[in-house]
């Protein structure tokens, strides 16, 4: 892809916030122009004219609503050493999203209007896309009494997903109640679904792998279980539940059970999980080791069905930031996680669009339409299509879908470098990201 700029435009970043893109293919249909007028996707069509605006010859590219995350680790406060929401939007931003929602789990933990709003504001000076706080269930993340849901709501932060991710909200009477709590403001319990006393000291996927690398496992029904209880819950409250980070074949089985009842259940899978399996522990290597656990062929297999056909709602990045001393150690000692923000879409053309298991529009749809109306943002529609058509925030994406690259931990703008994809050659590559019609990417790099 390359720039050019109008000739009447001295800079190529001012121009009264109008750019006008030449050639895209919104979700992979056929080639228009687009202009983008300030935060407004203005007009749509073949030959347009935009005296003044910047212009953009983006040729073959794809043009997509700007990506959203449910699930991103920003560290910060308490581990910028890992991850700042500086860095980690930039890293955001060059995978082609614009909304971000930053989990709970920093230090003080986000279980306050104050720690929430904190965030928010942290995220409105970097800039690079919209840093939409998660707030803690629990006080602590402790499980014992429910934190200020109803604050952190009404707060400048307009909290809207609640979860104590890492930690499993266990306790069958408090997740009631925050899910009877929630109710009110439309908001969403979304659960980290792991049974503690199944999983203690727990290392792996409990199966042929971790029996032979004598690690204690981690089963499957650890997680299924607690979908199940709450999936009852939730049906008997009638409020909104959303799992995270699903893992297993059983679970995708108990959601599916579930939305059959019309109970208003949602989920969400990791690029990871549908890539990975639990093999590659053989290693020994750290950077394999998450939570939950990468689980087997079969389970990943029956994740990719179950996001194809709707029983899981969207892909989140559960990327999670870590410094080197808590990852490069022993399996044992090492912290679970991965980064994922930079690589996700990749993955996800990899496993869902060149199988044909999804085309341009259904990846969309999995990657900003639901993950937009899960999180409850302004304007969210269900028809994806709708996110780029005149009227519509100019939130953009543009992916170049002939590229390949090659990943290179120490090229990213994330703070951390605990990538399983590291020297992998993988599909497709952003060249630009537009939030509210205003470039945060440009030629592939943070502008």
């Amino acid at each position: 892809m390359t720039q050019r700029v109008d000739a009447a435009v001295r800079d190529p970043l001012d121009s009264g916030g109008r750019w006008l893109l030449r050639g895209v293919r919104p979700l992979g249909g056929a080639a228009v122009d687009m202009l983008l007028d300030g935060p407004v996707l203005a007009e749509i069509g073949p030959a347009l004219s935009a005296p003044g605006a910047n212009v953009l010859d983006a040729d073959g590219l794809i043009a997509l609503p700007g990506l959203v995350d449910l699930h991103t680790h920003l560290r910060e406060p308490g581990r910028e050493d890992a991850e700042t929401v500086a860095s980690g939007t930039r890293a955001a931003a060059l995978g082609g999203f614009t909304t971000v929602f930053a989990m709970a789990n920093t230090e003080p933990v986000a279980d306050t209007a104050g720690v929430v709003e904190q965030v928010w504001r942290l995220g409105q000076a970097a800039g690079h896309c919209d840093v939409r706080p998660v707030g803690a269930v629990t006080e602590g993340l402790r499980g014992a009494r429910l934190a200020e849901l109803g604050a952190m709501a009404s707060s400048a932060a307009a909290v809207r997903v609640f979860s104590d991710d890492g930690n499993c909200v266990s306790d069958a009477v408090l997740m009631r109640r925050a899910l009877e709590y929630v109710k009110a403001f439309d908001g969403v319990i979304a659960q980290h679904a792991q049974e503690p006393r199944l999983t203690e000291n727990a290392q792996l996927n409990e199966g042929v792998v971790s029996a032979r690398l004598g690690l204690p496992g981690w089963p499957a029904a650890a997680e299924e279980a607690i979908i199940a209880r709450d999936a009852l819950l939730a049906g008997h409250v009638g409020s909104r539940l959303h799992v995270c980070h699903v893992s297993t074949a059983g679970s995708v089985e108990i959601l599916r059970w579930a939305k059959s009842k019309g109970w208003r259940v949602t989920a969400e899978v990791t690029p990871h999980h549908l890539l990975l399996t639990d093999d590659l522990a053989t290693s020994y290597d750290p950077v394999y080791k998450v939570n939950p656990p990468l689980r087997t062929a079969a389970d990943v297999e029956a994740l990719r069905a179950g996001l194809a056909d709707g029983t899981i709602d969207c892909i989140a990045t559960d990327h999670a930031p870590h410094a080197p001393q808590d990852k490069e150690t022993e399996w044992a000692a090492a912290r679970p996680g991965m980064v994922g923000l930079e690589t996700a879409l990749s993955i996800a053309i990899m496993v869902m669009v060149e199988p044909g298991l999804l085309d341009w529009a259904g990846l969309a749809d999995r990657m900003a339409g639901a993950p937009s109306r899960i999180g409850g943002l302004p304007h969210a529609s269900r028809d994806v299509a709708a996110a780029l058509r005149p009227g519509a925030a100019a939130n953009v994406v543009l992916l170049d879908p002939a590229a390949r690259w090659t990943v290179d931990p120490h090229a990213f703008a994330s703070r951390s470098r605990n990538t399983p994809y590291a020297g992998r050659s993988l599909p497709g590559r952003v060249q630009a990201t537009f939030l509210r019609g205003r470039p945060t990417v440009l030629d592939g790099k943070i502008v």
